[in-house]
């Protein structure tokens, strides 16, 4: 049994939802709500300006905190809404009172139709992944409840000014965020950024370039242009999707710095190995940060994003085989090969040579083929459990996606074996 889980990870305590406790004030105007992604409300006499709405099920839960550390009803104004997702957009009904304007990049509605038409393609991949948020068995179920669609929208491209109670925001877009909609809001004169999930889910860690339960990938040097232009904002409070806001323009400038040289060095080095004609799993294999650029634990490894940025410039043809062309996978093949070996059994035996040898990724070769002449053969289905878990060994407890993964395929395994 593996040391580590993803429900131990920091990422699970950072989207927990608890609606007993109360809403926090950050300051003499802002007001936090905590869940699955936070809520914000800056309040003023003119209205009140609402910044994510929490997810369907956790939206009137947000309000009624709000309205209770006030002790008086809201006066929506505005809403922004940082992203398409549906922990940021669920509760939108909840606060859309007559007249309040809803903010959005214009890319929101298409977006937003897309994200529902996919749902059943989406849905079980993010299962698969998350399901230390959203516990599910095989074969993951689609989340049933409906993501409401806010309407009454104010649109725009890459930049709205607005004011509310003589407070001046700038909602700029921020492309390279989570999604292609992805907005920060920017108080000049206050020197108050919230970034929303931006940077991902967890600050201090290297952004989700790619996630694994599927998306449009990030653009890396779309998004060190954006960080380029937080950091010259000179921000004394960062306030995020999740945890507490950071406070401070020191630390802000510094953390920000070091998250620019840790990207840049990926990309850097990523680049340098592709002009050299390295293969992309060699540079997988090859490059990592040096240790002063370290980041915190986060949703994957840094080798992850070495591959988003080779194919963020590449595509999806590696010019590695003329079967990357055509609609014929290795797959098609593996029985074949299972019984040329000797049959599963003796895949197994391989396979579980390898672990014992510290390979456990070679040995997860051997039983994809065994699995395709047999898979609920017993011996190849432990021989690939113990290759998970040394994989789960290796992350340290540091990657939540890595490891939500590794935990799904091992249920998934044990299930075959009935």
């Amino acid at each position: 049994m593996a040391r580590y889980s993803s429900a131990d990870h920091h990422l699970v305590k950072a989207v927990e939802f608890k609606p007993e406790a109360p809403a926090v004030r950050i300051n003499d105007f802002i007001w936090m709500s905590k869940g699955t992604s936070n809520g914000y409300v800056l309040t003023s006499d003119a209205g009140d300006v609402v910044i994510n709405t929490g997810t369907p099920d956790q939206g009137p839960r947000f309000r009624e905190r709000f309205e209770q550390a006030l002790g008086r009803q809201l006066k929506v104004d505005t809403i922004v809404l940082t992203q398409d997702h549906f922990d940021h957009i669920g509760g939108w009904h909840v606060f859309a009172d007559p007249g309040a304007k809803t903010i959005v990049q214009q890319n929101y509605p298409q977006l937003l139709k897309e994200r529902n038409m996919l749902a059943p393609f989406f849905g079980p991949r993010g299962r698969r992944v998350l399901h230390a948020i959203s516990p599910a068995t095989p074969p993951y179920p689609v989340p049933t409840p409906k993501i409401p669609d806010p309407d009454r929208l104010t649109l725009f491209e890459h930049l709205h000014v607005f004011e509310v109670g003589g407070r001046k925001y700038e909602v700029h877009w921020a492309s390279a965020g989570e999604t292609m909609d992805s907005v920060m809001v920017w108080m000049p004169n206050e020197k108050i950024v919230f970034t929303g999930n931006w940077m991902g889910a967890l600050y201090g860690a290297l952004p989700h370039f790619y996630t694994l339960r599927g998306d449009r990938d990030r653009s890396v040097p779309q998004f060190m242009r954006e960080l380029q232009r937080l950091i010259d904002w000179a921000p004394e409070m960062m306030i995020t999707g999740h945890d507490e806001p950071i406070v401070g323009a020191a630390r802000i400038r510094a953390d920000m710095t070091k998250l620019m040289e840790a990207i840049r060095f990926l990309h850097d080095e990523t680049v340098k190995g592709m002009n050299a004609g390295k293969p992309l799993h060699s540079m997988i294999q090859e490059i990592r940060l040096p240790a002063n650029l370290q980041m915190a634990p986060g949703r994957g490894p840094e080798w992850w994003y070495v591959r988003a940025i080779y194919e963020e410039y590449t595509g999806w043809f590696r010019h590695e085989s003329t079967t990357e062309l055509y609609g014929v996978p290795a797959q098609s093949i593996w029985h074949e090969l299972a019984h040329m070996a000797g049959g599963p059994d003796q895949l197994a035996a391989r396979a579980r040579h390898r672990v014992e040898s510290g390979e456990p990724l070679q040995a997860l070769h051997f039983v994809e083929v065994a699995l395709a002449a047999d898979p609920k053969n017993r011996n190849v289905r432990e021989a690939e459990i113990a290759a998970l878990e040394l994989l789960i060994e290796r992350t340290g407890g540091r990657t939540f996606d890595e490891l939500g993964w590794l935990e799904s395929k091992i249920a998934e395994a044990k299930a075959a074996m009935g």
